[in-house]
């Protein structure tokens, strides 16, 4: 019983170690979703590229080539975050506090669905976030197309290191929910 304590002691040990140099980022909204009712948004299915569907965060290092930062990592599902923020950050816009996240219940509780396809979400070793998304807006519950566009933009990082890098991609989702919410109006 000894032995078999000592090794479980052994690997949570082992387990801390290896988590204690690594740092985790989530993004953030611009600011909260305002309260009540209004017009229902559903946010998703979001998908990501490949190269950042991962836990890592990703900085492009030139015109081919990229670096995966192993120590620095989402706090979380990098979908499930984008798809929360761009929530709140459409919420916001359009005045309701009637927003979800895919998957919802039943189409006919909401008025418009946001699909997004992020192609880009990283840094550059120039010292910018970029963002490319494709986005639809969907009519619901009839499932009609309302606007499809694809959204591309930079924002120049305020100081080096991961806090600044997540912090320009997280405005640059506030302005792809402008973007889109300057569709739906």
């Amino acid at each position: 019983m000894k032995r078999l304590f000592l090794l479980l002691a052994t690997l949570l040990i082992a387990g801390c170690a290896q988590q204690a140099g690594k740092k985790f980022y989530m993004l953030t909204a611009s600011g909260p979703t305002p309260s009540g009712g209004g017009v229902s948004i559903g946010v998703g299915p979001i998908t990501l590229a490949e190269y950042i569907d991962r836990s890592n965060l990703v900085v492009q290092q030139g015109p081919n080539q990229l670096a995966v930062a192993e120590d620095h990592r989402w706090a979380g599902d990098l979908s499930g975050s984008i798809a929360r923020v761009m929530a709140t950050n459409l919420g916001r816009e359009l005045g309701t506090g009637n927003v979800r996240t895919y998957p919802w219940q039943r189409d006919n509780e909401i008025r418009y669905q946001v699909t997004l396809d992020i192609r880009q979400l990283h840094s550059t070793e120039d010292g910018q976030a970029v963002i490319e998304a494709g986005w639809r807006a969907y009519s619901l519950p009839e499932r009609t197309l309302k606007a499809s566009r694809t959204y591309v933009d930079s924002e120049p990082l305020k100081s080096d290191g991961y806090d600044a890098m997540v912090a320009a991609e997280s405005i640059l989702l506030e302005r792809l929910a402008e973007s889109i919410a300057a569709k739906l109006r």
